[in-house]
């Protein structure tokens, strides 16, 4: 059974994957994202998105998250993570390329007051420019 909002969103805009949980595989190592702070990165007006190709036979996209003391109190990096969980839940599993890793950086007051849309739509952006000069 799909949740009511999954068959609205699904018949508004087909390009929207179903309201279903669709899992990431989450990067949880420090050396993961030190490695990954190293690599290319992308700043949009409510993220900053960085992208390492690991270059190995591991087909899968992964994907981590963070958010400074800067961004707020505990309730507040927490719903900016949250914001961007979701956004990269939604942009990764088209937008992404494989065998990569992404971190996604919250950005203070950004991330969690601007429209999910737009948020969307810089996260859709920074992957398009990062992945041009691949």
């Amino acid at each position: 059974m799909t949740p009511p909002e999954a068959s609205e969103a699904l018949n508004a805009d087909e390009t929207m994957p179903p309201a279903v949980s669709l899992r990431l595989e989450v990067i949880k190592k420090r050396n993961d994202f030190l490695q990954a702070a190293r690599a290319r990165r992308q700043g949009t007006a409510s993220m900053m998105v960085q992208m390492r190709n690991r270059r190995d036979d591991n087909p899968a996209k992964r994907v981590g998250f963070t958010c400074s003391k800067k961004v707020g109190n505990a309730v507040a990096r927490n719903r900016a993570k949250r914001r961007l969980r979701e956004a990269a839940r939604t942009v990764l599993p088209t937008h992404g390329a494989d065998g990569c890793d992404y971190v996604l950086i919250g950005r203070a007051e950004a991330t969690a007051n601007r429209p999910f849309d737009l948020l969307i739509g810089d996260l859709r952006y920074a992957l398009k420019k990062l992945h041009a000069n691949k």
